[in-house]
């Protein structure tokens, strides 16, 4: 497997990129905020990857973390779910957010990848919660997961959540913006501040 590319890039489109290491230029597509983000050619540049082998082709993904590497392959995991819409979801969603979708069973935020419907989205939800829920995720991530679901459970914090899902807000977005408020304040206050939040986060 090869895990890692670091040298020169040499050619840069709107999702892939070919570095060349070790006189050798790898071709690798990447999610389109990836690309995007990375420097023009001529620079050097780091990518983590997967190498992807079927009957009749070779491809190699990258990405600018671990983190989204090791989710790329959470992904491509669930069943329906190929490189190509892999690409697509971390291309509209890192991934903190997609594990919070999960978490929370907000199925809809991944139908704002391409290639990604109702079903496919409810499917990703089913199959990866429990790997989520088990630590797939990684040590972090659940963290803040735990965060979420810890202050989702005060009667507070779930009254806020609804309020803020009723105003259009995703449940992952509500929850993410709740986790970041103390539960102990009283209802309005929280919807206050997380409306705030979210506000500036728009």
């Amino acid at each position: 497997m090869i895990y890692c590319l670091s040298g020169k890039i040499i050619k840069k489109t709107l999702d892939s990129v070919v570095i060349s290491c070790a006189g050798v230029g790898y071709s690798a597509q990447c999610p389109t905020n990836v690309a995007a983000a990375l420097p023009g050619a001529g620079s050097e540049a780091t990518l983590y990857t997967v190498l992807n082998v079927t009957e009749n082709d070779i491809s190699l993904y990258g990405f600018a973390t671990e983190e989204q590497q090791n989710c790329f392959k959470l992904l491509t995991g669930v069943s329906g779910v190929g490189p190509k819409v892999g690409l697509a979801i971390l291309s509209v969603m890192d991934p903190d957010k997609v594990y919070l979708a999960v978490s929370a069973g907000d199925h809809k935020a991944f139908k704002a990848a391409s290639g990604v419907g109702p079903k496919l989205a409810q499917r990703i939800v089913l199959e990866l919660k429990d790997k989520v829920a088990k630590g797939a995720a990684g040590a972090a991530v659940l963290e803040d997961l735990s965060g979420v679901s810890t202050a989702a459970s005060s009667q507070s914090s779930g009254q806020a959540i609804a309020a803020l899902v009723s105003l259009g807000y995703s449940q992952s977005e509500a929850a993410l913006a709740i986790s970041k408020i103390d539960p102990g304040l009283p209802v309005e206050e929280i919807i206050r501040l997380a409306l705030r939040g979210m506000a500036g986060g728009r």
